[in-house]
């Protein structure tokens, strides 16, 4: 018995072009280009097709994993040690990534936290300390900051 409705705009060849067009390192929209459908398409097609999904997502993988291992290649000879400091970068930016002056880090943001809350915890009443310093904990805790460890570390007392 013959199946209703339209015909898929991804059959099994168009997919196999966007899987290898993804595992070269290509976007989807220029895969979805390439195969005449709208980038909608391949997502689509991906949601509904779990195999395809698992594809989709593996052929991407591979190309990022390409492209990672030429950059540690490279890295491996000293004359290409800009390959190296690219990877540090981008995988360590919070140490190795340039930071303009006007760029603001989770490390600043603990330490003006921690004194603000000096500040604060010095000119409230002792009535209401308690409870502004468990909101400033809460704060902290959402940006993932520790301020007992900001306090310890700082070297400006």
């Amino acid at each position: 018995m013959r199946k209703r409705g339209r015909p898929p705009v991804l059959d099994d060849g168009k997919r196999r072009e966007v899987l290898a067009i993804l595992s070269v390192g290509c976007s989807q929209a220029v895969a979805a280009q390439y195969v005449g459908c709208a980038p909608t398409t391949i997502q689509n097609t991906a949601e509904r097709d779990s195999k395809f999904a698992v594809e989709l997502n593996r052929a991407k993988c591979n190309a990022e994993l390409g492209l990672v291992q030429n950059i540690r290649n490279a890295a491996k000879k000293e004359q290409y040690w800009r390959a190296a400091a690219w990877a540090l970068e981008r995988n360590f930016p919070e140490k190795y990534a340039r930071h303009g002056p006007d760029v603001i880090t989770v490390d600043h943001i603990g330490m003006l936290l921690a004194k603000f809350s000096e500040i604060v915890m010095q000119e409230s009443s002792e009535r209401s300390r308690a409870k502004i310093c468990r909101r400033m904990q809460q704060l902290a805790q959402s940006l993932g900051i520790d301020l007992n460890k900001v306090v310890r570390d700082d070297p400006n007392p």
